[in-house]
């Protein structure tokens, strides 16, 4: 991750997540950057089945 205090702006690289969020999020409020990686791992653990299916 990326955390550029400046612009207020923190990057996830791995999901190509921006948010200008950043004093929220490191005061606590992690919802907004935890469902994007759950929804991220959820899709990888589906195509992951779904391969082992096919």
């Amino acid at each position: 991750r990326t955390y550029n205090y400046p612009q207020g702006r923190i990057t996830d690289h791995r999901i190509n997540l921006t948010l200008y969020k950043l004093a929220e999020i490191m005061e606590g409020d992690l919802e907004s950057i935890i469902e994007p990686l759950i929804v991220e791992q959820q899709t990888n653990q589906l195509t992951e089945l779904n391969d082992a299916l096919a």
